[in-house]
């Protein structure tokens, strides 16, 4: 009988975690059915978004005792990740708040805490998005209208902090202001006197804070003829303009007017009283932009009109559109097919609005938000998706960009020129040239014959010289690159007379044979230092015809392809390090890159990037061969800032590395400590596995990785340091020398030296701004000229 016993208990128990398990399935399968049903709400379908409300409303109502939590969590989730639906959802929320009071106050407990916790975390779009739903909970009755403009009032108290940086009291202002369109028509019908008395207070902060970082972050310098207005004064005017309108917009979607008698009779919550989380230093803000424009109503002759700059249309178009980008930029084909079935696409000349938008992605200061191929692609899938239209709007874009082009900031020249070359390599590099023929006539270092130069170099990288020689106009003669092949002195007709000719050829014949680098340096060694007198470069501390017999003989051998001079180097790895044992060697290394490879700007740019990876050259010897006599010619150049910036950041990237594996570290062993602790005071083995003894880095080792830090660091200041030295000195003289002479300083090579001067400051910001205090002291101090104080001062701005 026992045995019989237990064998049916066994049977039980298996029928029953069966049965569990038959539970969680149906349960996860309802769960997973709502959560489609919510996400898909209110989406294009055969039935009306109201009648999708109610038949959703009806299945909810049925769940909520179940899967109340899921449903809470869900609708949360749409508020912030669908910003797009927001009226769909607060609506939603509406209907259920009318049927069950207490699931809305649980609904808006649970938003408030989203609210709460995105302002503490630094997630500052979730914490927009948040507020805006909040507050079009007011037009649905789930909220009243009094407790939002508390809450609204108390956002706009952090603009009246002190000692706080400018960038936070701007975003709450931000906030606020960008939450209006959705809830300002409901606060002037029900609190006209308390929304006034709101908008009076941005009004005084507007009024008086400071716009230092305006002229930083324009793409255009001049205003002509669409205005760079900064983004808080341009929502502002935007705003006013609704106010006057009686905060009537015709853009959002309102499907809860259609319930208006449903959701009235509904009782409303109070929100609880929220305060902003205090300023803490690790709290990183978004930086301000301008508001970029490109189009006006003239552009778009057929067709509806472009909403004017000032329309509180242009506002929510625009916000909308970026939002589709963010959502969609990692599949270009989906992002192309989302930014095309725009919800609103009849009313305005979406062509246009989304053109205007990508350029604004693309152009966006400091730096933009994705990869410029990003854009590129888009644009492309865009022109394949829409061929009868989207096209020509986006030759009138470029035809507008290239005629403006005279007052671009040098970073968007940069992207303009990328963008550009990549986009005629997907279209055949088919473009009407003859059109811009006049820039011909114009001097080589303007702006819009630089252009089109360095368009050819970049199209050169993405297709063979002949190609581009074919393609272009004979016109164009001047502007086409030259033939990319190397210049090996040691086999040119002078090579005779040339001090280290011997050695070179003894040198081609070994490496042909396969040689080790033992044999090179033997080989080297025969050549004396006090031979080469051609050029000025070595005080004694190296050789430096060694130096330029092996690596141009060797490069020379490699020039087939990257890979050859790759693998040239890598083989020869420890005669170069032999070599370049003193910065002045590492200059003279670089020196003979340039006097090898200076038709092949490319080839230049994968080479110093080889030799900075392999720490043949170091950074510092990098930034002073830029600034070198010897590059003069080449200054204005896009591949020589295409260096210096792979320069810093390759020493960011170490800077970064070193210190994410030191917080690591200190971090394990400070568990590792709390954990030897809690095993002697505890007793208990429930406790999570604590860091083994193999894992907890030891007090040298964690010592050893912050002295590495230390000298990184050390290394990051003094790159910084004589970039910016050099800038000053070469600004300054030319100041001086225009000022002696009597002639206008502001020429093209200045106003290209000043933007490369702003890029730096802007592309690096994160790194430069550790800095700032002591660039601050040591550089550009207040006798320094205002012209190139003006960029250090307006970079500071930017965080301040």
């Amino acid at each position: 009988m026992s045995r019989r016993r237990a064998h049916d208990t066994e049977d039980e128990g298996y029928d029953h975690r069966r049965n569990k398990r038959r539970r969680v399935s149906e349960n996860q399968e309802i769960e997973d059915r709502l959560e489609s049903l919510i996400l898909r709400v209110g989406e294009r379908s055969t039935s009306s978004v109201e009648s999708n409300l109610e038949g959703l409303v009806s299945v909810l109502e049925a769940d909520l005792g179940t899967f109340r939590l899921k449903i809470l969590r869900i609708l949360s989730d749409c508020a912030v990740r669908m910003p797009e639906k927001c009226t769909v959802y607060t609506t939603l929320v509406g209907l259920l708040n009318a049927k069950n009071y207490k699931f809305g106050g649980e609904f808006v407990d649970h938003m408030v805490k989203t609210f709460k916790e995105s302002l503490k975390l630094c997630r500052w779009d979730a914490a927009r998005y948040s507020l805006r739903f909040l507050a079009d909970l007011v037009n649905c009755h789930v909220i009243s209208a009094t407790s939002l403009l508390q809450l609204l009032d108390t956002m706009i108290d952090v603009s009246n902090e002190d000692t706080v940086p400018q960038v936070r009291r701007d975003w709450f202002v931000f906030a606020v202001l960008s939450t209006l369109p959705w809830v300002g028509r409901d606060l002037y019908e029900k609190k006209e006197s308390a929304l006034e008395s709101l908008l009076l207070r941005i009004e005084v902060y507007l009024n008086k804070r400071s716009k230092k970082h305006h002229n930083a972050l324009r793409v255009w310098s001049s205003d002509a003829p669409h205005p760079q207005e900064e983004y808080l004064d341009c929502l502002w005017a935007q705003i006013r303009k609704l106010r006057q309108d009686n905060w009537a917009e015709k853009h959002i979607p309102r499907p809860y007017l259609v319930f208006d008698s449903i959701l009235c009779e509904a009782l409303q919550h109070n929100l609880p009283a929220i305060v902003p989380p205090p300023h803490h230093d690790n709290f990183e803000y978004p930086m301000p932009w301008v508001v970029y424009r490109m189009f006006d109503y003239t552009d778009c002759p057929d067709g509806p009109n472009l909403p004017g700059a000032h329309s509180i249309e242009r506002f929510l178009i625009e916000e909308h559109l970026h939002h589709i980008i963010e959502t969609y930029h990692h599949e270009r084909k989906d992002c192309a097919a989302q930014l095309l079935s725009f919800p609103f696409k009849h009313k305005i000349p979406l062509e246009y609005c989304i053109v205007e938008v990508i350029f604004a992605e693309l152009f966006h200061m400091p730096t933009p938000r994705y990869l410029d191929i990003c854009y590129g692609s888009i644009l492309i899938e865009l022109c394949k998706l829409q061929p009868a239209t989207l096209p020509q709007v986006l030759a009138q874009a470029t035809e507008i960009l290239f005629m403006r082009i005279d007052s671009m900031n040098t970073s968007c020249f940069d992207r303009f020129v990328n963008w550009f070359s990549y986009h005629l390599s997907n279209f055949k590099f088919t473009w009407s040239w003859d059109e811009w023929d006049s820039c011909l006539l114009l001097d080589g270092e303007h702006p819009r014959p630089k252009f089109i130069q360095e368009v050819l170099q970049k199209c050169l990288r993405l297709s063979y010289h002949q190609r581009i020689t074919e393609m272009m106009p004979t016109t164009y003669a001047k502007l086409i690159p030259m033939t990319p092949v190397p210049n090996y002195k040691y086999a040119n007709e002078e090579a005779a007379s040339l001090p280290g000719t011997t050695v070179a050829h003894q040198l081609v014949v070994a490496i042909r044979q396969k040689c080790t680098p033992e044999e090179v340096v033997n080989i080297l060694k025969d050549i004396p230092s006090s031979s080469y007198s051609g050029e000025e470069m070595s005080d004694g501390s190296f050789n430096a015809l060694k130096i330029d017999v092996f690596v141009q003989t060797l490069l020379n051998l490699g020039s087939k392809s990257f890979s050859h001079s790759f693998a040239a180097i890598s083989k020869f790895h420890s005669v170069f390090r032999a070599l370049a044992e003193t910065e002045e060697a590492q200059i003279c290394i670089l020196h003979n890159i340039f006097e090898l490879w200076s038709s092949h700007q490319q080839m230049m740019v994968v080479l110093i990037d080889k030799l900075l990876k392999l720490q043949i050259v170091d950074c510092s010897a990098v930034a002073t061969w830029i600034f070198s006599k010897e590059m003069t010619g080449e200054f204005t150049k896009m591949y020589l800032w295409e260096i210096l910036h792979l320069t810093i950041k390759k020493m960011n990237k170490h800077v970064i590395k070193l210190n994410s594996e030191l917080s690591e570290a200190k971090e394990k062993l400070a568990k590792a400590d709390s954990s030897s602790s809690d095993s002697e005071d505890d007793s208990s083995h429930k406790r999570k596995k604590p860091i083994t003894h193999a894992d907890k880095p030891s007090e040298e080792v964690v010592e050893r990785m912050e002295e590495k830090l230390e000298a990184a660091n050390v290394n990051q200041k003094r790159l910084f340091l004589i970039v910016f030295q050099r800038f000053i000195m070469i600004l300054s003289e030319h100041l001086l020398r225009s000022d002696t002479d009597g002639r206008d300083p502001d020429t093209d090579w200045y106003r290209w030296t000043i933007g490369r001067l702003q890029q730096v400051f802007l592309m690096h910001h994160e790194q430069v701004q550790k800095y700032s205090s002591t660039l601050e002291t040591l550089l550009f101090t207040s006798d320094l000229d205002t012209h190139i104080l003006e960029v250090f001062q307006q970079f500071v701005a930017l965080r301040a």
